[in-house]
């Protein structure tokens, strides 16, 4: 069993809490310890971004972390480096990789999902690999004990949800909006009527995301969620912050949406 399906087991039923940042951002050498602060506010599994060039699926928040993590030349192997020094001190918190298909494939499947397990990384989701694409992904991440992670959007039409539910592992991310990250108000509502269909095919947990600011959307969306996956808001955090204080804004705000979460 993997540390994701792990994790999901020992809720027993509570809902995950799913925060992302972007790894380098605004320091390689703070990725860890905010990682740590994560954990610290109550994090479930941890969500972290390997910054790229042209990230079309995030909004202007995470497209700058990006930039200020690229800033500071960090690849796809700085990524892995950082993921095996928090497993130094914590082998039990699961970590996603979340970005875009090009530094994948430059360094392949194989090599890149041997590289993975290595460092102790649990899950990965390519944003822009669709499930018909993914066979060859897919097989080498699952190889490999690795979680390969879908998006689903409100427009997924029935041919890609099924291709989805039978290469999925872990958890399906479901994209709560029409658009990119951190924009756009949430319909609730819709949002419950969209997964209660998804349940009809899928058998894993389900995370929503996008456009979840606040503790009480995150309350909200957990009454229809299996987790809530929070990204923009934290990046706005850290932005924020200094780098002595972000690691303490992090946990403090984690810590909020992990309590709402929990009511």
């Amino acid at each position: 069993m993997s540390r994701i399906a792990t994790r999901f087991a020992a809720l027993a039923g509570k809902k995950a809490l799913i925060p992302f940042i972007t790894a380098g951002d605004p320091q390689p050498e703070l990725t860890v310890s905010l990682m740590h602060g994560l954990v610290d506010g109550g994090a479930d599994i941890i969500e972290l971004g390997v910054p790229f060039s042209d990230p079309m699926a995030d909004g202007p928040v995470i497209q700058r972390a990006s930039e200020r993590a690229l800033a500071h030349k960090v690849s796809l192997k700085d990524v892995l480096a950082m993921v095996a020094e928090f497993r130094k001190s914590n082998a039990t918190t699961p970590v996603v990789l979340m970005g875009y298909l090009n530094p994948v494939f430059a360094m392949g499947y194989t090599e890149f999902s041997k590289a993975a397990q290595a460092a102790g990384v649990d899950g990965v989701l390519t944003v822009d690999c669709p499930p018909e694409e993914a066979e060859e992904l897919a097989e080498a991440l699952t190889a490999e004990n690795i979680d390969p992670i879908f998006l689903l959007a409100p427009t997924t039409p029935d041919s890609r949800l099924a291709a989805v539910a039978r290469l999925a592992r872990g958890y399906v991310y479901y994209v709560s909006l029409k658009g990119v990250t951190g924009t756009g108000n949430l319909d609730i509502d819709e949002v419950g009527r969209k997964i209660a269909g998804l349940r009809q095919h899928l058998t894993l947990p389900i995370g929503v995301g996008f456009g979840i600011r606040d503790g009480e959307t995150a309350r909200r969306v957990a009454q229809v969620a299996d987790a809530v996956v929070v990204g923009s808001r934290l990046v706005q955090e850290i932005e924020a912050a200094t780098p002595q204080t972000a690691r303490e804004r992090l946990t403090s705000l984690v810590a909020e949406l992990k309590s709402a979460i929990s009511a």
